[in-house]
């Protein structure tokens, strides 16, 4: 499986890709993957300092795409602010991460940490005690997500 994740400088700039170059280049990559999904998410707020799409300085993405019941969206959204937020910034190795909204009460939470091993500590040590206090059962319809070891050879 691989993850290919692409910031864009504005909805504007998307826009003009996927009517100018997308299909063209979609129909060369033709028969070279199976079963892609595709999500666009709109940047709500960083996590831990401004978030930059640069990833020579990690060697981990943590990626958590949560579907949330309608009617708990913004209680969810409080929660990674005030709760999950500060909790991953002061995790020694997290580097830095975004928070993101899609259609239909759907949200994409991604983290970038320096290691494997600093990011099983903040897991292990924290997960369960934030996920009571944030009440994440309550809000979360549906959560998928991976952890991504990242590959410089394939980041442009």
């Amino acid at each position: 499986m691989a993850h290919i994740f692409a910031f864009w400088e504005s909805r504007a700039f998307y826009d003009s890709f996927m009517a100018r170059s997308h299909d063209r280049l979609a129909s060369a990559q033709s028969g070279t993957f199976k079963d892609s999904q595709v999500r666009l998410f709109d940047h709500r707020f960083d996590v831990k300092t401004g978030f930059e799409p640069r990833f020579t300085d990690a060697d981990l993405l943590r990626v958590a795409l949560c579907r949330v019941h309608e009617e708990r969206a913004e209680h969810f959204t409080l929660m990674q602010e005030k709760v999950w937020n500060p909790a991953m910034a002061g995790s020694p190795g997290m580097i830095r991460g975004l928070f993101g909204e899609a259609p239909g009460s759907e949200f994409l939470v991604l983290s970038m940490w320096r290691s494997a091993a600093e990011h099983g500590k903040y897991r292990t040590e924290r997960v369960e005690r934030l996920a009571l206090r944030a009440q994440t059962e309550a809000d979360v319809a549906a959560l998928t997500g991976d952890i991504v070891d990242l590959e410089p050879t394939w980041t442009v």
